[in-house]
């Protein structure tokens, strides 16, 4: 089964990507992960990612296409895999229809965490994250144990600096102004569904695994 996961920032896509790879027992495909360890490698490819992440701009679509397509042609990937992150916008929908076919794989459904933006504001504005391991907290609905600290591994939580309202309205309207047009491109195969995102995390993922059938549950 191959999964894409679709959701704007403070969703939850990948809270819901990381449970629903891991009940399922599928490869979980995030790309900001992908771009990490990519540039933590060092080869020409994650050179040039890492240029690009110390910028602060966006991986072109070029580059971030061959680091998904080398990770597809990964052992744990021939069972299926869940896309967390990526496609962003119609060109990298297409190229990653292009990947998965000539392997003869497909995508199996879209899935679209919808929440509305009120509440997507009220996510981003209360949200921290480790400066080590990247994992993500929020101060109101999982909020660390100790205050500044990551459960995990110790490491010290900051808040990004365009975590600020009129930043998170601004980073709100590029991505619903990339992705509809991937919801659309989804919705026209027939493969996409939506779901309710101001539901609790497990919720979330029980609906899913509705939407999917109980059956593909591997745990």
């Amino acid at each position: 089964m191959f999964l894409v996961f679709l959701g704007a920032p403070g969703a939850g896509k990948g809270t819901q990507a990381a449970v629903i790879s891991r009940k399922l027992g599928l490869a979980h495909i995030a790309s900001g992960d992908l771009f990490r360890q990519s540039a933590e490698k060092g080869t020409e490819l994650g050179k040039s990612v890492k240029a690009y992440m110390d910028k602060g701009v966006l991986v072109p679509d070029e580059v971030t296409i061959q680091l998904i397509s080398e990770r597809l042609d990964e052992p744990d990937c021939k069972s299926g895999c869940v896309f967390d992150g990526f496609p962003r916008t119609i060109e990298q929908a297409k190229a990653l229809d292009k990947m998965l076919t000539g392997r003869g794989w497909t995508i199996d459904k879209a899935i679209y965490i919808e929440v509305p933006e009120e509440e997507l504001l009220k996510r981003l504005g209360g949200r921290w994250i480790c400066r080590k391991c990247q994992t993500p907290y929020h101060e109101v609905t999982s909020p660390p144990k100790s205050p500044g600290k990551c459960d995990k591994c110790g490491g010290e939580l900051y808040q990004r600096s365009d975590d600020n309202e009129e930043t998170v309205k601004e980073r709100l309207k590029v991505y619903f102004a990339q992705t509809m047009p991937v919801l659309d491109y989804y919705r026209a195969e027939s493969k996409l569904v939506t779901v309710d995102g101001k539901l609790g995390i497990k919720e979330v993922s029980e609906e899913i695994i509705g939407i999917l059938g109980p059956e593909s549950v591997k745990d």
